[in-house]
């Protein structure tokens, strides 16, 4: 069953295809307001959200759905053991379609290979948040009119920063993206990404510590939240928390038609003084999101009537993954797998690297 886990699951004809339809949706959104009547959304959300679950909740009912899922994993059978494998099964007995979030590094990739229905990622872990990338992909469209001959900077936190991760694939795929990466050296881009991505596409890349040095190059400035939840020292979290502020002064650096994009939520990262500028696409990016979920919901619930199926990846059993985020090391009854790179091999949940 076609389902969507990782930005790179579609094609660069297909995110063009869904950002026609999307815009589409936003000038006529009557044309789809029953497109998907009678069908059912269901939302398994593991970890915290209120953009994304919405999002996709309003999506649907936009689209003339219906949603049922839960926001609190401490209200389900999950709090009593039930693996990520059997709540997909179950679900699939329920729903037409799913978006799970989940706080484990490839629970959406299991789902996927258990549910009857298809799985969309909405955040695993650190590790990817594709539809994420497809509202920052919309709004670089809507801004822009392009993706290419672009310089983009990423700030903040680029090591668990899965929205970040998820937009650098993406890039990866269209001529003329040159990278700028604003981090302290504690949340500085993996070195898989660097390997496997920027260095195997031969992207442009500049890494620095100066928000202030970077802002005059940039056409696209893609601020992020240093993310405490994610650190097990909270010592280390409390001192780099406040590493980057975007405030208006700095604004004034920027060329003038920069677009400040952020996954939100934001805490002191960008200065209220800054939502009054023109260059200021956050709020855009949500509402942006909302129809790209539209657009996404509704191609691979047609593609379900089409009978038509993703690609079918081939992994080989590996050792256990040393991530202790990840699925595998917590899931019951699933066995660790790995898929070949460039460079050895990668676990197939959460992409780290693995022996096998």
């Amino acid at each position: 069953m076609r389902s969507l886990i990782d930005i790179l699951d579609l094609t660069v004809e297909e995110i063009d295809e869904l950002v026609n339809t999307a815009c589409d949706m936003i000038e006529n959104p009557s044309k789809y307001a029953e497109c998907c009547k009678g069908k059912k959304l269901a939302t398994l959300f593991f970890e915290p959200s209120t953009r994304t679950r919405l999002s996709f909740e309003a999506a649907m009912m936009e689209l003339g759905g219906n949603v049922i899922g839960f926001s609190d994993a401490k209200n389900t059978s999950a709090s009593k053991g039930e693996t990520v494998a059997d709540t997909s099964r179950v679900v699939s007995c329920y729903a037409d379609i799913i978006a799970m979030r989940h706080y484990l590094e490839g629970a959406p990739m299991v789902a996927s290979l258990n549910a009857s229905v298809p799985v969309i990622n909405a955040g695993d872990g650190g590790h990817a948040h594709p539809t994420q990338t497809l509202a920052d992909l919309l709004t670089i469209h809507r801004k822009k009119g392009r993706f290419d001959n672009l310089t983009v900077g990423f700030c903040g936190d680029l090591k668990y920063g899965r929205p970040v991760h998820s937009l650098i694939h993406a890039l990866s795929r269209y001529e003329g993206i040159k990278l700028v990466l604003i981090s302290p050296k504690e949340l500085a881009l993996p070195d898989y990404i660097k390997r496997e991505v920027i260095e195997k596409y031969n992207m442009p890349c500049i890494e620095t510590d100066s928000l202030e040095n970077a802002l005059p190059e940039l056409d696209i400035l893609y601020m992020t939240r240093i993310q405490g939840e994610r650190f097990d020292d909270v010592n280390e979290y409390e001192r780099l928390k406040n590493s980057y502020v975007l405030n208006a002064e700095k604004m004034q650096c920027a060329k003038s038609d920069m677009a400040v994009l952020h996954p939100l939520p934001r805490v002191d990262e960008i200065s209220v003084d800054v939502d009054s500028d023109p260059r200021a696409c956050y709020f855009e990016q949500v509402f942006n999101g909302k129809n790209m979920r539209k657009a996404l919901i509704l191609k691979l619930l047609n593609e379900v009537q089409n009978c038509a199926r993703g690609n079918e990846e081939s992994f080989v059993e590996s050792k256990p993954c040393n991530n202790p985020r990840c699925v595998s090391n917590v899931e019951r009854g699933l066995v660790s797998k790995a898929n070949k790179t460039d460079d050895g091999f990668r676990c197939a949940y959460c992409e780290s690297s693995i022996n096998i």
